[in-house]
């Protein structure tokens, strides 16, 4: 029996002035998430960031793996893949292997 998915959507804008209440508002959604739900952030509506959107997504890894659970970034654009191999990120938000969309 495999897992079921948790769907966690990323904002149309993520810069710095969205960076606190994007990452406060997924973090309360991963820490409701049911146990053992696999949760899928879909970054495909993401248009407009900056590399606030890194710490975002490296904080929601982080509270998703304090809470047990996995997190895989679906749909991720390919600046923003770009952007997180520029930083050194990629590997660790599992970026490395996935084919920018």
């Amino acid at each position: 029996m495999s897992a079921a998915a948790a769907r966690l959507e990323l904002p149309a804008r993520l810069t710095l002035a969205e960076a606190r209440a994007a990452a406060a508002g997924l973090g309360s959604r991963i820490a409701a998430a049911p146990a053992g739900d696999v949760l899928v952030l879909d970054a495909g509506a993401l248009g407009q960031f900056d590399s606030s959107a890194l710490a975002v997504l490296l904080e929601l890894q982080r509270r998703a793996a304090a809470a047990g659970r996995p997190l895989r970034i679906e749909r991720t654009p390919a600046r923003l893949v770009a952007l997180a191999g520029l930083y050194g990120v990629a590997g660790v938000l599992g970026m490395a292997a996935q084919g920018a969309v």
